[in-house]
């Protein structure tokens, strides 16, 4: 029986590049699966499903309300519109045909990021309008109030490797600065590891990738307190119609939570360990200087950062990291800082044995092979 890359004629992929969606984000555990696939084969009220199964998890993360979304992008779309519709029946079926008046959602400037789609389009699809607080490589407790009128329908915190680190407030002052003003605050925080963080530090709702750290199916979920929890389900019959997510995905996703609080998790230090000899190795080529770094984020990932001196390799970095995805297999890095010369390789989702085709196949990008 043919495989599924055989089958579609699919290229097969060495996902260095970490969890990302654009790579299928992660590879649940068996127990997962089969939640999602005795899911596929029953049948439910799903509004009891979705209901009972966010019960369940809201005691799982000792919150006050959680329920399962199709991903984190409709987790914001849904949080923003339940905000600015809460209980109102007219908007919850008309929200872009008349728009609230009061649909300004304030951010730091340097929160207003492209994820893989624009956050603002997020935003504008709850019915939001997007409001920048500070400046890009700047936002103070004092400037993310500045920017709150009478308009603004709440705050939102986007938590993420994707966004400015310096000189920003973080989620606690967030959390002050909407208290103060009597306004809800949205954390996203699609890909990160502490479901309870977040909540515990203020936020009304926080939002998280279910196929991220998380490693569940495509799915997204969205905890917080219980008003604001039930105002994101009532989108189920306004926008969120566009972007429900199945039993399958309700119940793997849910699985998965509850083996995430209890697995024990590749530690930063075994993430050295494994990625030592592919340093070594790549330290052993012409131009090419490799070392550990930390995530930018804060979270608990070491990842190998590769410099490439461009003089010494005769090669564009960028044109090394498109030519790595030509190949037999498709290698994908973190390429953020390819215009600098460098790359990142996140090494949770490779072994070993992967490590070292990427060695090879860049030494071999590189001409370096007869150096071997």
């Amino acid at each position: 029986m043919p495989s599924i890359y055989e089958k579609y004629h699919l290229k097969q992929v060495i996902n260095t590049s970490g969890r990302m969606t654009a790579l299928g984000v992660s590879t649940p555990r068996p127990e997962v699966v089969q939640a999602a696939m005795d899911g596929m084969n029953q049948y439910f009220e799903m509004k009891d499903l979705v209901n009972k199964t966010g019960e369940y998890i809201a005691k799982l993360l000792d919150v006050e309300g959680a329920t399962v979304v199709s991903c984190a992008s409709a987790g914001i779309a849904q949080s923003v519109a339940a905000v600015l519709v809460k209980d109102s029946d007219w908007l919850l079926e008309n929200l872009h045909v008349t728009p609230p008046e009061n649909n300004e959602i304030v951010l730091p400037k340097g929160h207003n990021v492209n994820f893989g789609a624009p956050v603002g389009t997020m935003v504008a699809l709850g019915g939001g309008k997007l409001v920048e607080a500070g400046y890009a490589n700047e936002c103070s407790a004092e400037q993310l109030a500045a920017a709150i009128s009478p308009r603004t329908a709440a705050i939102l915190y986007i938590k993420s490797h994707h966004c400015v680190q310096k000189s920003m407030l973080s989620v606690e002052q967030a959390a002050v600065v909407a208290r103060k003003h009597g306004l809800p605050l949205i954390v996203d925080a699609a890909a990160e590891e502490d479901l309870h963080v977040y909540y515990r530090s203020g936020a009304d709702l926080v939002i998280y990738s279910g196929a991220k750290a998380i490693e569940g199916p495509t799915s997204g979920l969205v905890i917080g307190k219980a008003q604001y929890v039930e105002w994101v389900k009532r989108q189920t019959a306004g926008i969120g119609r566009a972007m429900k997510v199945g039993k399958e995905g309700i119940l793997g996703l849910t699985c998965a939570i509850e083996h995430y609080l209890t697995a024990t998790k590749e530690s930063a230090a075994e993430m050295v360990a494994k990625m030592t000899p592919f340093v070594d190795a790549l330290n052993t080529l012409n131009g090419v200087t490799a070392r550990v770094v930390w995530d930018s984020a804060g979270r608990d990932i070491a990842r190998t950062e590769i410099a490439f001196d461009e003089a010494t390799t005769g090669m564009g970095t960028g044109d090394l990291v498109n030519a790595l995805k030509q190949g037999e297999y498709a290698i994908y890095f973190r390429g953020y800082k390819a215009n600098e010369g460098i790359i990142e390789a996140d090494v949770r989702s490779v072994n070993a044995e992967q490590l070292n085709i990427v060695f090879r196949r860049i030494r071999e990008v590189l001409g370096q092979e007869k150096n071997a």
